[in-house]
């Protein structure tokens, strides 16, 4: 089994350990055996065909889906604490950006950023007006957006309201399943200098599923390769692309993933 184990002497600390996870679904059986680390700082980008688990990996991590064995710790604790009060501090921890930016539709952009801090129950409105304000700030979008409702919205503009929704509570972690599907290749290539850019003034960590290359080569510092049931490979882009696997061999020798990942060494 090919993994990502503790290594000695390290500084920074371990947002997400995994260790030993499964997951079947009735007879089929989707990971085995999977040990992961993923360190304070890093964006690790997680790469795997269709079908090999990577979205389902990424909702065990966050605790939304639990494995069939094994476990997951965030921050050090179990995602799937059984004490209420401990899961939702935990859960304050990670902003989580889905596929397609999963907005309310009927709540106005103002409202789907200000949702996750009334749901806090400890801020006046005062005080989340302003937090709101500084999110679109943060994502390059203007007040007067505030006012929109989803529906109104490009495809670029939803994924920056949903990115300033995750990042609402100033998450240690932000979790992004595709950030830049739907996008064409300029918005795609705009988001990702965004990404880049807040995580190296706010210092979060990064995990993400992603099949794009450019993608991956503009946001990972780190891969791991989802294949086989488990991860056949873990490391830089240039160390993934050296496994021999024929996943990684298909993945890597495409002429769009080997210029971006030329372009990124250089």
């Amino acid at each position: 089994m090919i993994s990502a184990p503790p290594t000695a002497g390290r500084a920074s600390p371990t947002v997400i350990e995994i260790r030993g996870l499964c997951t079947q679904f009735d007879d089929l059986v989707v990971h085995r055996d999977i040990d992961l680390d993923i360190e304070a700082g890093q964006m690790l980008g997680l790469v795997g065909g269709s079908g090999s688990g990577k979205t389902t990996l990424l909702r065990e991590m966050v605790g939304l889906l639990a494995p069939s064995s094994g476990t997951v710790r965030m921050f050090g604790q179990s995602v799937l604490d059984t004490d209420a009060q401990r899961r939702r501090a935990l859960r304050r921890r990670f902003g989580m950006l889905f596929q397609q930016g999963a907005l309310f539709s009927a709540l106005s952009v103002f409202d789907n950023i200000a949702f996750p801090l009334r749901e806090l129950h400890t801020l006046d409105e005062e005080m989340v007006a302003d937090l709101v304000f500084l999110k679109l700030a943060m994502v390059e979008l203007e007040a007067r957006h505030a006012r929109l409702m989803p529906a109104e919205l490009s495809g670029g503009m939803v994924k920056r309201v949903a990115l300033a929704r995750a990042l609402s509570l100033e998450p240690e972690l932000l979790v992004l399943d595709e950030p830049t599907a739907g996008l064409d290749p300029d918005r795609s290539e705009s988001f990702v200098k965004l990404l880049r850019m807040l995580q190296r003034e706010l210092g979060f960590t990064v995990v993400m599923v992603t099949h794009d290359p450019e993608t991956l080569a503009g946001l990972a510092t780190r891969l791991a390769v989802l294949a086989d049931q488990r991860i056949v490979a873990c490391g830089t882009a240039a160390e993934v692309a050296a496994v021999d696997h024929p996943f990684v061999r298909n993945f890597f020798g495409s002429g769009r993933a080997a210029a971006a990942i030329r372009q990124r060494q250089s």
